[in-house]
């Protein structure tokens, strides 16, 4: 089991996710509606978003900073390598 955090201020759980490669989607769709909310001027990114993926433990297993590139459609953060593709 694993958690998915954003980790900005406040930190706040998510989501759940039974496997790294489901934890990576979520990470993905979090970082692409952060992208989306950026292009129509919903939220200013500041110096980022902050996600964590976690064991059910609570142990951070990986950390990313997203900060949305407005000037260009959203490209996913998980790479095919990451995926297991």
């Amino acid at each position: 089991m694993f958690e998915i955090w954003e980790t900005s201020e406040p930190a706040r759980l998510i989501s759940d996710a039974g496997t790294l490669k489901v934890a990576l989607e979520k990470v993905d769709t979090m970082c692409r509606l952060r992208h989306d909310q950026a292009v129509a001027h919903i939220e200013a990114p500041g110096d980022g978003y902050h996600f964590e993926i976690r064991d059910e433990g609570g142990k951070p297993l990986a950390s990313l900073t997203y900060v949305p590139d407005t000037t260009r459609d959203y490209r996913s953060v998980v790479n095919a390598e990451l995926r297991g593709d």
